[in-house]
């Protein structure tokens, strides 16, 4: 049952243009070669030599030279005009953003007639210069980052800014611990047929009830890796798209809502699980590309935690709203199961890329490229974002 308000749509509409552009190449990094070496204490590069390896894989994959680039976007780890020195682009339009704001931004600029072929462009150093995402240093302690305003509690942990969501969701859905490594599990399913995958070792759910709490009620499986890499996307106008490779990958759909109300206070996280939001953000980018829950053979949460799934299969109508739990144990979203998510193990256990690397399992899944893991006949791969109440929907289809 698709539960998303009707008149969000209205309220909140979506670009225009229906297919006005399309991903034309994908590239990445060798995570799992960067992973064993950062753990054997190298740096193999900086988030700048990432980035600038997994564009030049994008260009070999879209088979493009630079010059036929006329935007860039820098993932935020980087400064926009050094990456566009050391990528070799004088861009006419161009900028910085994150995983999902940089598509739509994207999508804008070429809708607008800035930009005809954008790269974007993500590297992170993270693992090997230990990044900090909690305590008194997290981030550096940018005042940026709401979680912040929580220093003086001591409270600057992700991971129990998450374990106070889950808490809380448990409590109001009836969902249960086991119920929640339905997800660590499933994604691990997908993770061992991912050759670029960190951790590829099956795990039970009873591995999962035996694993450390690290935040109760959230357990080791819960959380995200932390490793090196980068990710590149290179999105072109839609007509020039299909001169320039047989096989486009289409943005059908565009969605965001954010909840800014009540954010320091937890307030978005805690009572409403997002789902104002993720009800938004879904009926923008369901109106516009005609499709819906139903329609989506592969869906990418992000899941810096394990308990985004949950919310995201609610949130985005693929199960009713407190339905979540049941879904998982009964159909399930692991291989061969009802809904496919995460199918290249998300960031629990392919890769942290921050939302960028689920971009390109949606591009390689609609161009049927995933080999073990493909899902038959996938048409249309729906990639959602909730962080901290900022709630994106992306539709890519074929």
């Amino acid at each position: 049952m698709n539960h998303v308000q009707p008149d969000y749509a209205r309220k909140h509409p979506s670009p225009r243009n229906k297919r006005a552009a399309a991903v034309v190449g994908v590239g990445h990094t060798d995570w799992v070669g960067d992973w064993a070496r950062c753990r054997a204490g190298e740096q193999p590069t900086d988030s700048y030599g990432y980035g600038i390896r997994a564009f030049n894989n994008a260009l070999k994959d879209a088979g493009i030279s630079r010059d036929e680039v006329d935007g860039l976007i820098a993932g935020p780890t980087t400064a926009y005009e050094r990456l566009g020195e050391l990528t070799g682009i004088n861009p006419r339009w161009g900028g910085q953003a994150d995983a999902v704001l940089a598509v739509a931004q994207a999508v804008m600029a070429i809708e607008a007639g800035y930009a005809e072929v954008i790269a974007l462009v993500y590297g992170n150093d993270q693992r090997s210069v230990g990044t900090q995402y909690g305590g008194p240093e997290a981030m550096g302690g940018g005042a940026f980052l709401s979680y912040v305003y929580h220093s003086p509690w001591g409270l600057t942990s992700q991971g129990a800014l998450y374990a106070l969501t889950l808490q809380s969701y448990k409590h109001a859905r009836g969902f249960t611990e086991a119920e929640m490594g339905e997800v660590a599990v499933a994604q691990r399913g997908w993770s061992s047929m991912n050759p670029n995958a960190i951790m590829r070792k099956r795990i039970s759910i009873e591995d999962y009830m035996a694993s450390p709490f690290v935040c109760e009620p959230l357990h080791l499986f819960d959380y995200c890796l932390i490793n090196d890499g980068g990710v590149a996307l290179i999105i072109a106008e839609a007509e020039r798209a299909k001169r320039m490779t047989e096989r486009p990958v289409f943005i059908e759909g565009v969605g965001r809502f954010d909840l800014n109300r009540g954010a320091t206070s937890l307030e978005p996280r805690i009572d409403d699980f997002y789902l104002p939001a993720q009800q938004a953000a879904a009926a923008q980018s369901y109106a516009l590309s005609g499709l819906g829950p139903k329609d989506m053979d592969v869906l990418q949460v992000y899941d810096s935690f394990s308990v985004h799934v949950p919310l995201a299969l609610e949130g985005y109508g693929y199960c009713g709203v407190g339905e979540a739990g049941k879904f998982l144990r009964e159909q399930g979203i692991g291989p061969g199961q009802k809904q496919p998510v995460n199918t290249s193990g998300g960031h629990l256990s392919e890769t942290y890329m921050q939302g960028w690397a689920h971009q390109i399992e949606c591009v390689r899944q609609v161009r049927g490229e995933c080999g073990e893991r493909q899902v038959a006949e996938a048409r249309h791969a729906h990639y959602t974002s909730d962080v901290a109440g900022k709630c994106f929907s992306i539709i890519y289809g074929r």
